[in-house]
């Protein structure tokens, strides 16, 4: 990997195969409130990384360091040239037809690259759309559409499931677990979903208090299916680190112990 300290200055570009991301030590201030402490986070071409926090835990700023958009104080931020960001929001150009968004900003692009990202994605046959004509869940597998023509090696999520219905967001779960595992990006997913974590993720980190207070390995088999002992102690374990407590019982949900490899003794498809 090339690249170097980032301190006070732009995020590192530079060819990233293994690992695809690297957060070293990394701080950031915005005047006396201390947003990052100390980070260090790696993510590994191929590898899915979920990250949970609480709202102000510093989530965001982490995503805008990777992306560019802000510098960090201390430490190192290096990553890919090519990399892809799909937000809460799909962002879609209100003017331009479905398949100029898909290529939006590629040089030489055309529209049989734009359809052939859209085929992945289930829509090549709104290409000539217009994104206002657009349900949400079609909207944002467009901007998946978007993020994975450019063959990225690191793969930003940000909450892009929020803003769905259930159903929905169940579906754009088991397709970027699809597309993901075709073609191995490295990923970072921010969510505040705990479970969405633990369905999706090779691993979870949590961050709180401005650093990674947890980084645990996701080991059970794909497809996976929410629920299951193994599945429920992994999320009571991030949910008990995030401070949430049991409603019924009024007390910190259990923790998993790490006395050997957490496993699913049966999956189902998380569409089923």
């Amino acid at each position: 990997m090339t690249g170097g300290p980032v301190t006070g200055g732009p995020v590192t570009d530079g060819p990233v195969t293994q690992p695809a991301a690297i957060v070293s030590g990394v701080g950031k201030a915005f005047g006396a409130r201390q947003v990052l402490r100390d980070v260090d986070l790696q993510v590994d071409a191929g590898q899915f990384v979920a990250l949970l926090g609480a709202s102000g835990s510093g989530k965001t700023t982490l995503l805008r360091l990777l992306l560019g958009l802000e510098a960090a104080d201390t430490g190192r931020v290096l990553v890919p040239a090519v990399r892809t960001t799909v937000f809460q929001e799909p962002r879609l150009v209100a003017s331009m037809r479905v398949w100029r968004n898909v290529v939006l900003g590629l040089p030489k692009a055309t529209r049989q690259v734009a359809l052939d990202a859209l085929s992945l994605v289930g829509l090549a046959g709104h290409a000539d759309a217009w994104p206002g004509t657009l349900s949400g869940g079609e909207a944002q597998r467009v901007a998946l559409a978007r993020a994975l023509v450019r063959r990225p090696d690191l793969l930003l999520l940000d909450e892009p499931f929020a803003a769905l219905d259930a159903l929905t967001r169940l579906r754009m779960q088991g397709l970027v677990a699809d597309l993901v595992g075709r073609f191995r990006p490295g990923v970072l997913l921010v969510t505040h979903d705990v479970e969405e974590a633990v369905l999706l993720a090779d691993r979870v980190m949590v961050l709180k208090d401005g650093h990674i207070s947890l980084d645990v390995t996701v080991d059970l088999p794909r497809p996976r299916r929410i629920g299951g002992p193994e599945f429920d102690g992994l999320r009571d374990r991030f949910l008990a680190e995030l401070g949430v407590v049991d409603a019924q019982r009024h007390q910190p949900a259990p923790v998993v112990g790490d006395d050997g490899p957490l496993r699913l003794s049966a999956s189902a498809d998380p569409n089923a």
